[in-house]
């Protein structure tokens, strides 16, 4: 067996290793990334790229339906699945297309194939692909996530059998289910929802919990859940889902069983890291609950590995392992870098978006922090009146007593996931509210709620 050498082995070709690969590549260093499936990993083709394509055409779609509130009519305006699929296929391949593009540009070696960690010789790790082994004086994991598939009696034949379906599933179905019920109320079974409501599924949600949207502010969660039922779909909350069979869905509330008839199940109560089968025990490597413990610059317990992105489970989201990808490659040239997590903002492109950052009132008060919270109607921004027919929102902040800094701040509404960023910048700054408020938001823009939140 052959055996060629790089100063970089990446496991893993999406948002964090592809990202890693090509800024490593700039810092001069030789490159060799291993993917098992498309560049671009979960994120770009089956996850956040496709899902929002998707979302896109329902919002347009429902525009059009609305349209006679702004003067503008259509007559047999109507949702075209198989059309959108086709589209999203489109765009997947155009991203796709890119993200190699770099690859080659950068120089950088991509081997598509499994990869497995041999052993490490001397100042050297050794990791086996597509039958060659390759050595590296760094390894960077970014191996991924998976979506967790819970041993619900019937389920594995479910999915065997197409009745039940993943998040990679249901991206490639080509015809809308009359009924499709959802396992799970997180962001991808939120999003979906969403999409194949609007497309003209019955759609029904089975959550374990009381609540919808995770770690989302209560409130803000409470919000969506009543916009989302007004659409149409139906919640049921606090149930444990405790069989599938061909065409139902069985659970139970309060001890008491209950059936739904369904024609479709989307699984969707989470991910989990992607650790197995890929050699670690060659290392050493420790894991801890399922994902690989790193420090504030992404070393685990081996010194020259590396765990990037949804693998090491601190913050599994995409703009997170972009943010992780550098840090660890500054470390590895040497140049000055922390991971933080205080201010990463997180967003459901739900119709309205919800996006949120920092501390939530149920974290802040966790900690035992003192703090003040405003809010404010986003019906007080000229733009969002101005764009919006019979329609709210909230802008929510959370001030931290004593230091007056911004510690939180979560939105409901239009272009709540273009503008969240800037308060991650507040929050990430420090700065006092007082400084805050003298910055200048452009008019009108709904982005004014923020500032005007401040004053209220």
């Amino acid at each position: 067996m052959s055996q060629r050498h790089s100063d970089v082995l990446i496991i893993g070709g999406g948002p964090a290793g592809y990202l890693a690969a090509e800024r490593a590549a700039q810092g001069g260093l030789t490159v060799t990334l291993f993917e098992k499936r498309a560049m671009g990993g979960v994120c770009l083709n089956e996850g956040c790229i496709p899902t929002k394509t998707l979302l896109h055409s329902a919002k347009i779609y429902e525009t059009a339906l609305k349209g006679g509130a702004y003067g503008v009519t259509a007559d047999n305006v109507r949702l075209d699945h198989n059309a959108v699929v086709t589209r999203k296929d489109k765009v997947v391949k155009m991203l796709v297309s890119g993200v190699e593009g770099k690859m080659k540009a950068g120089k950088i070696s991509v081997i598509k194939s499994t990869a497995v960690i041999n052993e490490k010789n001397g100042a050297h790790f050794i990791v086996e692909g597509a039958g060659e082994k390759y050595s590296g004086r760094y390894i960077l994991l970014a191996a991924g996530s998976e979506p967790m598939i819970p041993p619900i009696p019937g389920l594995k034949e479910g999915l065997e059998k197409g009745f039940a379906v993943t998040s990679r599933e249901i991206l490639e179905l080509r015809e809308i289910p009359e009924k499709l019920t959802v396992i799970g109320a997180g962001v991808v079974g939120l999003e979906m929802a969403a999409y194949f409501a609007t497309a003209g599924s019955k759609v029904s949600v089975i959550e374990m919990t009381e609540k919808i949207a995770g770690y989302t502010d209560a409130e803000i969660a409470s919000i969506l859940l009543k916009d989302m039922q007004h659409r149409g779909i139906d919640f049921k909350l606090g149930c444990q889902v405790t069989g599938l069979s061909p065409g139902s869905v069985t659970y139970e509330k309060n001890g008491k069983a209950e059936k739904l008839s369904t024609d479709c199940v989307l699984i969707a109560i989470g991910r989990r890291p992607t650790i197995q089968n890929l050699g670690f025990e060659k290392l050493n490597i420790h894991t801890e609950r399922g994902a690989i413990p790193t420090d504030n610059q992404l070393r685990t317990n081996v010194s020259g590995v590396y765990a990037i992105g949804d693998i090491n489970g601190k913050s599994m989201l995409a703009h997170t392992a972009y943010r992780e990808a550098e840090v660890a490659v500054n470390h590895i040239l040497g140049k000055k870098d922390t991971m933080r997590y205080d201010a990463i903002p997180a967003v459901i492109y739900t119709a309205p978006e919800v996006a949120g950052v920092g501390e939530t009132e149920e974290s802040a008060r966790e900690k035992g922090l003192a703090f003040s919270v405003k809010k404010l109607s986003t019906r007080y921004s000229g733009r969002f009146v101005a764009e919006n027919d019979k329609a709210d929102g909230l802008c929510k902040l959370l001030i931290e007593n004593g230091t007056e800094r911004l510690i939180g701040a979560h939105l409901i509404g239009p272009y709540a996931s273009e503008m969240i960023y800037g308060a991650s910048m507040m929050i990430e700054s420090r700065w006092p509210v007082g400084d805050l408020k003298e910055l200048v938001f452009p008019h009108p823009t709904v982005s004014e709620i923020i500032r005007e939140t401040f004053f209220n």
